[in-house]
């Protein structure tokens, strides 16, 4: 793998240290199955993290990127959801929590299918799963169709959306609810504040947090809030993660798990006609969810799209990253791409040092530079958003985006996320799914942007 570091590449020095950095990234975080975000903070398989990570690997091995989703959907439920974590056996307990034998899906998650064999979280993370697969894919179709690739994968998403459009439709609206603020992938943004106010944290000796010993407090959530993760994890556990049953104390509807589940509808209607076989229900369900997703999130005075709490049927009166990020939608109609593209260059989100999209308004209430999605600015957020604004021909505002996320990216050695007021790397570091969409972006067609 490591002689694939001196294939074809840019011709700018710095952008081939660049990529050569990167790309040593995903080789050092590689597990022999799949890739982990860190080897300190994150030491097992992340589900949308393997996602991005996917596509980045697909210019270095298509064949390591398919292995990557492949071992991500090994862990698939047979209800169709892909828990947002698959345990590596081989780590302690204790090197990560919540851990297996907190989640104990074997066990507890026997009567929603959860594999036997595989300890996996009960939770799902946003699906980019086959917008990546799609892309992966495209990268090398010959090899993916000596492997089957497709004819493999397909299925399993197909399944995974069906979960999400039947047993997540918690309002009857057409759109997936989340019911955990670890399943928007933006742990502790601002925009779920109010819903967990209505549930009462765990007992602070009923838990011992891992992160804390890798991460710095000031980053990372409060105890407060973590006490609420593991009351809802634990009740949800404890309905046997069956959502026909479970009292959802947190059920909201997000527009980046939306928008999400919108673009990788359309990229299984690509592979429905790669396969053969009609793509027309996919295309409609793309269409179907792009409506609700603008009739019941689209705030016009904010001009983003907003959280629905569906405790009180309400929009939440945050502004947010996860309301820029359905510029990727392809059909969003032509008024609401302006009104997002002037929210996106004005003073809620125009960092003045990172270049990059903060995670949430710098003007608002809740604003904290360093704390984990309360503030920082994300990668992975921002090459959602460059991809938008590419669908959408904005080809100036993405290539700047583009810039900014390469420049940040080398600046802060592939940090997690950095604080956009004045640049400084925090998290984790080096983080890979910065490192794979870097890569992406040295190496893809910049001109790629739909399925």
């Amino acid at each position: 793998m490591t002689a694939l570091l001196a294939g074809p590449a840019p011709t700018a020095a710095a952008a081939l240290t660049l990529r050569r950095g990167a790309a040593r990234v995903l080789i050092e975080n590689w597990t022999g199955t799949s890739t982990v975000p860190s080897r300190t903070l994150y030491p097992h398989q992340w589900s949308w993290d393997s996602a991005f990570i996917a596509i980045g690997l697909r210019h270095l091995s298509a064949r390591r990127a398919q292995r990557e989703l492949e071992s991500l959907l090994a862990g698939q439920w047979a209800d169709g959801r892909i828990p947002h974590i698959v345990f590596n056996p081989a780590v302690p307990h204790d090197a990560y929590f919540p851990s297996p034998d907190f989640w104990q899906s074997s066990h507890a998650g026997r009567s929603a299918g959860a594999p036997a064999a595989t300890e996996t979280s009960g939770i799902v993370q946003p699906p980019v799963h086959a917008l990546a697969a799609w892309l992966v894919h495209r990268a090398d179709p010959a090899e993916s169709r000596r492997r089957g690739f497709l004819p493999r994968v397909y299925p399993r998403l197909v399944a995974w959306h069906d979960y999400l459009r039947t047993r997540r439709d918690l309002a009857g609206a057409g759109l997936a609810a989340i019911v955990h603020p670890w399943e928007p992938g933006m742990d502790n943004s601002p925009c779920w504040d109010d819903a967990l106010q209505r549930v009462d944290p765990a007992a602070p000796d009923a838990f011992q947090r891992a992160d804390l010993a890798q991460g710095h407090p000031a980053d990372r959530p409060t105890d407060l809030d973590y006490g609420r993760y593991v009351r809802l994890a634990t009740d949800y556990r404890q309905a046997h993660y069956d959502d026909r049953t479970a009292r959802h104390r947190f059920a909201v509807e997000d527009p980046c798990f939306n928008a999400l589940l919108i673009a990788s509808e359309l990229a299984l209607a690509g592979m429905a006609r790669d396969l053969g076989t009609a793509d027309a229900p996919h295309t409609a369900r793309a269409d179907e969810l792009t409506r609700q997703l603008v009739t019941r999130l689209w705030d016009d005075t904010a001009g983003l799209f907003r959280v629905r709490d569906l405790a009180t049927d309400t929009l939440v009166d945050e502004r947010a990253v996860t309301g820029l990020v359905p510029l990727i939608v392809p059909q969003l109609p032509s008024d609401l791409v302006e009104r997002l593209r002037d929210t996106l260059g004005g003073p809620h989100f125009r960092a003045p040092s990172s270049r990059l999209v903060p995670s949430y308004d710098l003007t608002g209430p809740a604003f904290d530079a360093k704390r984990y999605w309360r503030g920082p600015a994300w990668f992975n957020t921002a090459w959602l958003i460059q991809r938008g604004l590419r669908t959408h021909r904005l080809w100036a505002d993405a290539d700047r985006l583009r810039h900014g996320i390469l420049t940040e990216a080398g600046r802060s050695g592939f940090a997690e996320y950095v604080d956009p007021t004045t640049g400084a790397a925090r998290g984790a570091r080096p983080f890979s799914w910065t490192a794979a969409l870097t890569f992406d972006l040295l190496c893809a067609d910049p001109e790629e942007s739909t399925p």
